[in-house]
């Protein structure tokens, strides 16, 4: 079986046959350009991460005369987050309306409209309205990540998903750190009067990454619209489920990475430059073990790592809330660099566990083969835009408990109680789903040493 790329169509490259499952097609064709739309996936996805998280280093740079206080930044941060979860739904489906290439082109240069409108407002006397408005418009730097995965998922086979999804993922999530990075760069050197400075240097880079999307990604037509799919999933407990583990992993993540840098100023009185030069070391962290999180589900597989995943994170919390309550910086930064690492960890792992799901029911129907698969990748692709969506809230929650806490104690103490809570929660419910009664289709596996034996499949 070969792909075939018909002439332009619909505005793009189209590749008419898609069969990844299939091992002579994807050695011989279909690895190569999967591994490219990954590679260019990424830039895209890790831009649109930059500008999602832009306002969690602005407000480093809203100081006194800006007239806004901590639990208004919080606001700020959790509009962006908000609406990035928001939008996540419709980019997941926007990949099959117009074509995996097509939308990332697209929404890339939506990216621009955020920086701009921040380059136009960023300066004291500035109404705060505006500012919500303005952080609003970053949310579609968050819908980036849903038509990513969504489009990347389709690209790859079950066996390869979780490592292709995990450096997918990560690769994006890598743009949180890598903004805060900037401006620590900016701070340092011109000082923190200067943030259009920042948002100058990604007006080139949204342009690069759409021109390099429109001549070096290709569309899959069998990815079509789909709206039985999305029923099916919506109607299927597993999508919620996983929605709900998904606000543990990924909530955990962009929450924090959002929050980090206004937690150190407000509870640890550090100043935009001390703050700016902690705050992407955990995003830094969780971002390149995420891949990490995606190879372990693939090999041991996911409900195991992600519940190992969630009992480590309890742990950290536990220490985080020691830290905050008895006022100890390095005590604190040890404990939430490790909660940063962990829901990077558990990100990959919860991602490898959705197709896997899928594909475990479609066997359990007594399909098999490509029917099999093709009946996985349609409800999984179909239901990544639902879970990445709450999990996203997930994020927003974090900000919002932030911003209650700070608000009622002047600490986040109160706060990291309740994330300890929920992690708990977390556990049960991953051992109860998925380690005490997991989904069982038997699927061919190799044991290593050639010879095929049946196993569960890796949910």
């Amino acid at each position: 079986m070969t792909a075939t790329t018909t002439a332009p169509r619909r505005g793009g490259r189209w590749i008419e046959r898609w069969d990844p499952e299939d091992e002579t097609f994807w050695t011989e064709t279909g690895e190569r350009i999967a591994r490219r739309n990954l590679l260019y996936s990424v830039l895209s996805e890790h831009i649109g991460f930059s500008i999602w998280s832009l306002w969690s280093v602005m407000v480093l740079f809203m100081g006194p005369q800006y007239g806004i206080d901590p639990a208004g930044k919080f606001f700020l941060i959790g509009t962006a987050t908000f609406v990035g979860a928001l939008v996540r739904v419709p980019y997941t489906f926007a990949v099959a309306r117009f074509g995996g290439r097509n939308w990332t082109v697209v929404s890339a240069l939506l990216l621009l409209a955020p920086t701009i409108a921040a380059l136009v407002v960023m300066e004291p006397g500035t109404s705060y309205g505006t500012f919500l408005a303005v952080a609003a418009l970053t949310g579609v730097g968050g819908g980036n990540f849903a038509s990513s995965m969504t489009n990347i998922n389709a690209f790859f086979p079950l066996r390869k998903k979780g490592w292709a999804l995990g450096l997918n993922a990560g690769g994006g999530n890598i743009g949180v750190p890598v903004v805060q990075l900037v401006a620590l760069l900016v701070i340092g050197t011109a000082g923190a009067g200067h943030p259009r400075l920042l948002l100058w240097t990604y007006l080139p880079l949204i342009v690069l990454a759409a021109a390099l999307a429109l001549v070096r990604m290709d569309n899959l037509a069998p990815v079509r619209n789909d709206g039985g799919a999305v029923r099916e999933a919506a109607r299927d407990a597993h999508t919620w489920i996983m929605a709900f583990l998904y606000i543990g992993t990924f909530g955990s993540f962009i929450g924090y990475s959002f929050a980090f840098g206004l937690v150190l100023q407000t509870q640890f009185g550090r100043t935009p430059l001390q703050a700016a030069s902690l705050t992407f070391i955990g995003p830094l962290l969780g971002s390149l073990v995420r891949p990490v999180g995606g190879a372990l589900a693939d090999r041991f597989g996911g409900a195991r790592i992600t519940l190992a995943t969630f009992v480590a994170m309890a742990a950290a919390t536990g220490v985080v809330l020691l830290a905050s309550v008895r006022a100890s910086l390095p005590v604190f930064l040890v404990g939430f660099t490790a909660l940063f690492a962990l829901s990077g960890l558990g990100n990959g792992s919860t991602y490898k566990m959705i197709p896997g799901i899928f594909a475990a029911k479609a066997l359990a129907r007594g399909l098999d083969g490509e029917a099999a698969a093709a009946h996985g990748r349609r409800l999984s692709g179909a239901s990544m835009g639902l879970i990445g969506a709450v999990g996203a809230l997930g994020g927003l929650a974090i900000n919002l408990v932030f911003r209650s806490a700070f608000l009622e104690s002047g600490s986040g103490t109160a706060a990291f109680t309740t994330f300890l809570g929920f992690y708990a929660v977390c556990c049960a419910v991953t051992w109860a789903v998925y380690l005490r009664r997991p989904v069982t289709a038997p699927a061919p596996a190799a044991d290593g040493q050639g010879e095929r034996k049946p196993q569960l499949t890796s949910v």
